[in-house]
């Protein structure tokens, strides 16, 4: 009796869950684009505190 194996037949299907997005640069542009969005608004916050600060300074000094 001559053995035979058992093959294993696999389909390569296209794939439309997240697989499929590893290649799209879209979605990491997205976010890198949204967190220097956030690093930016974060740098302007401080320099404007920064600039009440040395408006806030010098009214004090002119008042004395």
């Amino acid at each position: 009796m001559a053995v035979k194996r058992n093959r294993i037949n696999i389909k390569v299907t296209p794939s439309t869950g997240p697989e499929t997005d590893r290649n799209d640069p879209a979605p990491k542009d997205d976010a890198l684009m949204l967190l220097a969005r956030l690093i930016g608004r974060q740098i302007a916050r401080e320099q404007f505190e920064r600039k009440l600060a040395a408006e806030r300074k010098a009214q004090r000094h002119l008042r004395s």
